[in-house]
């Protein structure tokens, strides 16, 4: 099985660079292509935004209808799939994916799918493993992560950068967003290493890893 994973950011694509092999083992081969942010869907689900962007949803539609294509064009004998992760935010997540389920069910070849949303953020994977950000950063505020629930809307990133950066969510964005994008970048780089792929408490990223499983299971069975 070959997967083809879709993220919006730099910092997601550093962080499954080094979670997916833990998940897939060695038999499978898998690319991630990090996007320039999120955007959203088109109103008409065509797509037709400039491709130079490099924006996640504007570009969905004409990338989903390219791999069903690719995929069929290399016949029944070619096992692939391509993941869509990003982050929920604030959106409603039963529409969101209700928006996605329709795109897809437009592309015709219609490529094997599957849509994984960080709920509300990325980090919230990272904090689905206390013990690896605890190894990552050994001076971490435990009060802050103890309060934390898993998956909740709450400002999720702010919450892991007052636990481990000195002067806190506070502090970054005193030096701007280049600077949060830097941060979320250090974080997968230092976390994702430590991170226990099946024992993760973030419900968004047992999703994730469960879906890959059954991808790869099914193929390999």
């Amino acid at each position: 099985m070959h997967l083809e994973i879709l993220v919006e950011d730099q910092s997601g694509k550093k962080a499954l660079d080094i979670l997916v092999p833990n998940i897939i083992g060695p038999n499978h081969t898998f690319v991630v292509r990090a996007y320039k942010g999120i955007g959203r869907l088109p109103k008409n689900l065509k797509g037709t935004s400039d491709p130079s962007k490099r924006i996640l949803l504007d570009q969905l539609p004409k990338l989903l209808r390219g791999y069903g294509k690719t995929f069929a064009a290399y016949g029944k004998n070619y096992q692939a799939a391509v993941i869509v992760i990003c982050d929920l935010d604030d959106q409603c997540l039963k529409r969101f994916k209700h928006e996605l389920l329709k795109l897809l069910n437009e592309c015709d070849p219609q490529p094997l799918t599957r849509f994984c949303l960080a709920i509300e953020e990325g980090e919230a994977w990272f904090l689905g493993d206390l013990d690896a950000i605890a190894k990552a950063y050994p001076d971490v505020k435990s009060d802050i992560l103890n309060s934390y629930v898993n998956d909740s809307i709450c400002g999720t990133w702010e919450i892991l950068a007052d636990a481990i950066y000195p002067g806190g969510s506070k502090k970054i964005l005193e030096r701007g967003w280049q600077e949060v994008g830097k941060q979320k970048s250090l974080w997968a780089d230092n976390i994702a290493p430590h991170m226990n792929v099946s024992e993760n408490k973030s419900p968004s990223f047992r999703y994730f890893y469960s879906q890959i499983i059954d991808l790869v299971s099914e193929k390999t069975s």
